[in-house]
């Protein structure tokens, strides 16, 4: 990686609800891998968690944040761990990557997949983009595909919600541990916390989980079915 000492970076982080595997945490620490190395200074993070690549860009308030703190810092890069991370729609990245160059800065990835100045890294980025459209594209239809199956066989389709429990009748009924875990969180999101800081509260707590321990993605998926 070429050394960027002293350069200002703006950290650009997503997950969407299907790919938890590739979680907050670990973009964050790519980004201060990518720091370290090259010596430039991360200067702000920015999140949208559990949100879609294909979204537009004014449905994604986290990368709106990123780009306006380009300017208020004055830095240089807008990073992220990989380019999927930023979008999976081509006209979503270029905009973005448009608005970037806008302000005098560059967008980034952490593994360094097309940063390169010249015409072949701007082919490499469009190549990227659109093979991560693609992706987006094809487990759509995947999904669509096994949602006909389960209807067609009457089984029941998509996940329980937090908070509820499947009666005898195949109906959801409200369990009420779990709604006492969802009412907390919407507590604490009243008294301003973060996002970040619910979920350290709950595990402090205790609170109930799926799964043995709360997660950022799901506390903001929480909070967006309970708006």
């Amino acid at each position: 990686m070429k050394r960027r000492d002293g350069q200002k970076v703006v950290g650009y982080i997503r997950v969407s609800t299907d790919e938890q595997q590739i979680g907050p945490e670990a973009q964050r620490e790519a980004l201060r891998r990518y720091c370290a190395t090259t010596g430039s200074v991360l200067v702000a993070v920015h999140e949208d968690l559990g949100v879609s690549g294909g979204l537009a860009l004014d449905k994604r308030p986290g990368l709106l944040a990123a780009l306006a703190s380009l300017d208020e810092h004055k830095a240089g890069v807008l990073l992220v761990a990989k380019r999927d991370r930023l979008a999976r729609d081509v006209v979503v990245s270029g905009m973005v990557e448009r608005l970037v160059e806008r302000v005098g800065g560059k967008l980034l990835s952490a593994d360094g997949t097309g940063n390169g100045d010249g015409p072949e890294h701007a082919l490499l980025r469009n190549i990227v983009a659109a093979f991560a459209e693609y992706e987006r594209a094809l487990i759509r239809a995947r999904t669509r595909a096994a949602l006909a199956v389960k209807r067609a066989r009457s089984e029941r389709v998509g996940q329980v919600p937090f908070g509820y429990i499947v009666g005898a009748d195949g109906k959801l009924l409200p369990d009420a541990k779990e709604q006492a875990v969802v009412e907390r969180i919407k507590d604490l999101r009243a008294r301003r916390l973060t996002i970040k800081n619910i979920t350290a509260t709950l595990n402090r707590e205790g609170a109930p989980a799926r799964g043995g321990r709360w997660h950022a993605t799901t506390i903001a998926r929480l909070l967006r079915r309970a708006a």
